[in-house]
């Protein structure tokens, strides 16, 4: 069975990226007829694997890892195609591979849908795991937010030698207490990363979002309490308009940032603590370290920055109401032309209720251009009511895009989109710019 899995697997990659999309068709083909094939592969690498899970901010935290991994020499499997199911990774894998299944890499870096993350553990044990945030989050898939949480304590359970927590986020920082719990023969290592006490408050978890002031006390939530915050490895001290302090190692350093959004740069002192848990403490180079992370650029449809007829368009990946706030924030409609693409597709979640827990009054005065997706109705019913004023509303992405660029040339542009519609947007925005290729 392995003498053509691998073979197979390839030229049914081939022939999916000929016909322009299926990035994890072949990994679902591998999957079937060789079931070993990723467990196997992955087994070989000498620092393991790391995953990387949580409701907001995976793509992007994988890339800073991986880019801060290989400015310290390693070298780095990760699914660069933000496919986060097992049938992904694999299909990554065939990418990377030879012909004979080998893999030349140190580590792999994945990220993982929380749900999907669990089948991935079960397999593969990860020696590292990074857990983000739980937030609420396509409600039709994940149920409840403790749900989302006992995901992520499973992957916590799971892996081998350390675990990387949000010290910020109560139900994220709780998993601690069942991976050191007394009786517990789990033996992984607990660090966290943090946040400055005077940033707090743009960054609430999940519970304080839905309070009346937005201020509820850390750690609390209906659960019940946590102890003292404990002393996390890396620390956001400060984020400006281009830079941002972080503090590990008693000391704090200043970096220029590339990433833009305030969320990024948060992420960005999860992804320093993920890789210094990875380097451990053998002969890591700093200042190097440092640098890597301030040259890494936003991964596709995070804030990515594109040029359409000389000006910048910018993807802005919205998809709970955390993401949608926070962007918001990192990215104000001041002199930016904006559209809003909403699908409901099965990647999306299918319930859009959540545009209701999100408040749009700060695009009141530019207003929005253009509307389109699939729930491109139910977006322009809720602009109506923050007394949003809103332009065309076309359900055709297609059409709306060249209606978003044709009405509003001569000026910068900004497109909110969920993730299938961030798709399509790039997909016809390659036609007439310079677009990444991801696969």
């Amino acid at each position: 069975m392995f003498s053509f899995s691998v073979p197979l697997g390839k030229l049914v990659r081939g022939l999916s990226r000929l016909r322009g999309g299926g990035s994890a068709f072949p990994g679902l083909v591998v999957e079937k007829i060789d079931p070993g094939f990723m467990e196997r592969t992955l087994a070989s690498l000498p620092h393991g694997v790391a995953v990387v899970s949580g409701t907001n901010g995976k793509t992007t935290t994988t890339k800073m890892v991986v880019e801060l991994l290989e400015s310290q020499g390693l070298k780095v499997f990760t699914n660069r195609s933000g496919s986060n199911f097992t049938r992904g990774v694999a299909a990554s894998l065939l990418g990377d591979v030879d012909w004979r299944g080998k893999l030349d890499a140190d580590v792999a870096v994945l990220e993982l849908d929380e749900a999907h993350a669990v089948h991935f553990v079960n397999k593969v044990s990860p020696r590292f795991s990074l857990l983000l945030n739980v937030l609420r989050d396509q409600l039709d898939r994940f149920g409840e937010i403790d749900k989302t949480a006992r995901l992520l304590e499973h992957i916590a359970m799971k892996t081998t030698d350390t675990v990387v927590l949000n010290r910020e986020d109560p139900r994220v920082a709780r998993i601690a207490g069942s991976v050191q719990g007394l009786g517990s023969v789990h033996h992984a290592a607990v660090r966290y990363f943090g946040l400055d006490e005077s940033l707090r408050s743009t960054f609430p978890n999940d519970d304080e979002m839905r309070t009346a002031t937005g201020t509820a006390s850390p750690g609390t939530t209906p659960a019940g309490e946590l102890p003292a915050a404990p002393e996390a490895d890396v620390v956001l001290r400060r984020v400006g308009a281009r830079d941002a302090d972080f503090e590990f190692d008693g000391e704090t350093v200043t970096t220029p940032m590339k990433l833009r959004g305030v969320y990024n740069i948060f992420n960005a002192a999860a992804a320093l603590s993920l890789a210094r848990a990875i380097l451990g403490t053998g002969d890591v180079d700093t200042p190097k370290l440092v640098k890597a992370l301030g040259e890494v650029a936003p991964a596709f449809g995070r804030g990515e920055s594109l040029t359409v007829d000389g000006q910048p368009l910018e993807l802005v990946l919205v998809k709970n109401p955390s993401g949608f706030r926070l962007g918001l924030k990192s990215f104000p409609a001041g002199g930016y032309a904006t559209m809003i693409a909403i699908n409901d597709n099965y990647a999306d979640g299918r319930d859009m209720s959540w545009l209701w827990d999100v408040e749009f009054e700060s695009l009141r005065e530019d207003g929005v251009e253009v509307l389109t997706g699939v729930r491109a109705y139910d977006m322009a019913l809720r602009l109506q009511y923050d007394e949003v004023p809103f332009g065309a509303v076309e359900t055709d992405i297609t059409a709306a895009l060249r209606k978003f660029i044709d009405g509003s040339r001569g000026k910068p542009k900004r497109i909110f989109c969920t993730y299938t519609a961030m798709l399509a947007i790039r997909r016809e925005l390659a036609k007439i710019t310079i677009v990444e290729v991801v696969s």
